[in-house]
């Protein structure tokens, strides 16, 4: 893990976060398709599809940690761990429940499940300005 400095430039924090909230754009809703949504979602097969889909947030994060921080490419190793284990367990809730999207706690586990993801970015952007800063 990075050791994070006393300071760090607010420009590269800034990219960071800007990249990670654009690669999450990518990755979470234009570039999955129907075969990785709602095969994810499946009580049965749904390792391929969210492999798939995983794999494409680490791709992400692997080019973003390759332009600003390189020795910390790993990230996409924790990303495809981290997205991978965040969206299995709302599929699981939501599978325990049968929330519908006419219901309050449908959007409640879909905003969780996003601040998640956000949260998730924020302190990978952070080790990266951390580490860039450092160099």
């Amino acid at each position: 893990m990075p050791t994070i400095p006393e300071q760090i430039s607010s420009h590269l924090l800034i990219w960071a976060v800007a990249l990670f909230i654009v690669k999450h754009l990518l990755a979470d809703f234009l570039l999955q398709t129907s075969w990785m949504a709602q095969g994810k979602e499946r009580p049965h097969g749904w390792a391929k599809p969210l492999l798939a889909h995983v794999g494409v947030h680490a791709a992400g994060t692997l080019l973003i940690a390759s332009l600003m921080a390189p020795s910390l490419i790993w990230l996409a190793l924790v990303d495809f761990v981290v997205h991978g284990a965040i969206d299995r367990c709302k599929t699981m809730i939501q599978q325990r429940h049968h929330f519908k999207v006419d219901q309050a706690a449908y959007w409640w586990l879909f905003g969780v499940d996003q601040t998640l993801h956000h949260l998730t970015h924020l302190l990978f952007a952070v080790w990266i300005a951390a580490a860039a800063s450092a160099a």
